[in-house]
């Protein structure tokens, strides 16, 4: 099994810089991925309770207000998507990128013999795919002309954020099928199969957006670098 620089007991100076590499190049998901989707988890969350939504009596309105801040405190999502693939992608010849395929592809290892995560494994092993074949064309693009290149950066980011996340639910969902396989049972046991259930959602509902992104990103849409001020 591959070690993983993450969860590793070693205390390596290696193992410490490869940790340090693989999370400045996740900060730019970790920060603008659960400000932007969690404004919208809870307006999906009071648009469930109908004309009753935003009032006092249920907590969605607090959740939404709180929540409406973090894309405030991280409004520079522009600024991170120009970071991640401006920067982070090339910083120390690519480290951090291969580390963070390496992790995933290790993940989906462990993963492509469990009952429950296998179609979950194929379904990310999917999207890592398309990641990859985005991520080095659009170092092409950059390279060829920097402004262009780094036009769609944002949407990259979004890309991105949602392979890191399809990421973790496989984790977790591994996690999940493991407590059954032990033996769980009653309400612990329907924790783990909501976590399963929640997983499958992501995997088949959050990624199907990665073809579309992929498609406009890797042909280098020029609609937005295209618009003029005087045009607005």
């Amino acid at each position: 099994m591959a070690r993983s620089v993450i969860w590793s007991a070693s205390r390596s100076e290696q193992t410490r810089n490869d940790a340090t590499q693989l999370l400045d190049l996740l900060i730019p998901m970790i920060k603008s991925y659960p400000s932007r989707y969690g404004v919208i988890a809870s307006d999906i969350g009071i648009q469930v309770l109908g004309g009753a939504g935003y009032t006092r009596e249920y907590p969605l309105e607090q959740y939404y207000r709180d929540n409406r801040l973090n894309p405030i405190h991280e409004g520079t999502e522009g600024i991170h998507g120009l970071d991640l693939l401006g920067r982070k992608i090339g910083q120390h010849g690519g480290a951090g990128y291969r580390l963070f395929l390496a992790e995933v592809r290790a993940t989906l290892g462990q993963a492509v013999d469990d009952y429950h995560c296998a179609p979950l494994a194929s379904a990310l092993g999917d999207a890592l795919g398309i990641l990859d074949r985005v991520t080095v064309e659009l170092q092409r693009q950059v390279k060829a002309d920097a402004n262009l290149g780094l036009a769609n950066a944002t949407l990259y980011l979004d890309l991105f954020g949602r392979v890191l996340v399809g990421w973790l639910w496989l984790r977790m969902a591994l996690l999940a099928s493991r407590a059954l396989a032990d033996g769980a049972n009653g309400s612990e046991a329907d924790f783990y199969r909501g976590k399963l259930q929640a997983a499958r959602y992501f995997m088949d509902w959050e990624l199907a957006t990665l073809e579309g992104q992929a498609r406009l990103l890797s042909a280098g849409n020029r609609v937005c670098f295209d618009m003029q001020a005087p045009w607005f």
